[in-house]
């Protein structure tokens, strides 16, 4: 009855299916995995926005990675700003704080005002005043409204050192003057010179707030939403359920043609035989 399952067509059938249902599920696990990290980034993100402002010296050094726990902890640094070193970080949005989360959304791209702060003890910190307009010339470097003069109180988020492989942004070398892709010492220090005592990782500046005119402060990164991970992962395993399910439905419809085919051909009547006259015979006529 089943014998139809040994054809070449129900055998590749067969193997499409079982090679597919390992992969589906596989795929289902990757995105589960990608939802329980956003939650726990998010989580990340909440404690260090609602954390109580610290010195920054406290939780970065020269040479320091800032390690992911300290992911937007606010901090504080006094000193002030060095402009003569001020670079600009290329391709960046308003709303776009250069993480893999962050999304231009369409938005105007321009430049990210990177200034080093330099600390009452002689060492700097990189701070990001926020977003400019790109201007007319993107082979100059921009127009920027200074900084406050004097010392001041810088209250940021702390990012730590971007590259390439945690962003996704790829690095460009033959850049014009103080243009950087990359927020970090190295680059920083290439393009416009820093300090050698310069903290690990950088400052995304929450206050003081520009004055008119000035570098549009970047928002704070959104860690409420946890997208559609979740919904992925389910439709994958729903996917993988669908096979065999499939493959059973195949089967009986399968069965069921054969069943119909062979009743079909029991009930086919037999013609009789038609007699035949023996040889020599003359037919009578009438």
């Amino acid at each position: 009855m089943y014998r139809f399952l040994l054809s070449r067509q129900w055998v590749i059938l067969t193997l499409i299916g079982l090679l597919l249902m390992p992969v589906m599920v596989r795929l289902g696990f990757w995105q589960l995995h990608r939802h329980e990290h956003r939650v726990a980034n998010n989580k990340v993100i909440a404690a260090g926005l609602k954390a109580t402002p610290v010195p920054v010296e406290s939780v970065t050094r020269p040479g320091y990675q800032v390690p992911h726990k300290d992911l937007y902890r606010m901090v504080t640094a006094t000193g002030r700003f060095d402009t003569a070193h001020e670079v600009v970080a290329r391709h960046r949005t308003a709303g776009n704080s250069g993480s893999d989360d962050s999304s231009g959304g369409g938005e105007e791209v321009g430049y990210h005002v990177i200034t080093p702060l330099v600390l009452d003890d002689g060492r700097a910190v990189l701070v990001n005043r926020g977003w400019i307009s790109p201007g007319d010339d993107p082979t100059k470097f921009p127009k920027i409204p200074p900084p406050p003069s004097g010392e001041v109180t810088v209250l940021g988020r702390l990012r730590p050192d971007e590259s390439t492989s945690s962003t996704g942004i790829r690095d460009r070398k033959g850049l014009p003057s103080r243009q950087i892709m990359l927020i970090n010492g190295s680059e920083v220090k290439s393009a416009g010179g820093l300090p050698e005592q310069t903290v690990g990782g950088y400052l995304e500046m929450v206050s003081p707030k520009p004055g008119s005119g000035g570098p549009g402060l970047i928002p704070d990164p959104d860690h409420s939403s946890i997208g559609p991970h979740m919904a992925y992962a389910i439709q994958w395993w729903l996917f993988t359920a669908m096979v065999p399910v499939g493959w059973v439905i195949l089967l009986r419809r399968e069965r069921a043609e054969i069943l119909a085919a062979r009743k079909k051909e029991s009930e086919v009547p037999e013609e009789p035989e038609t007699p035949q006259e023996p040889e020599g015979s003359v037919p009578v006529a009438v």
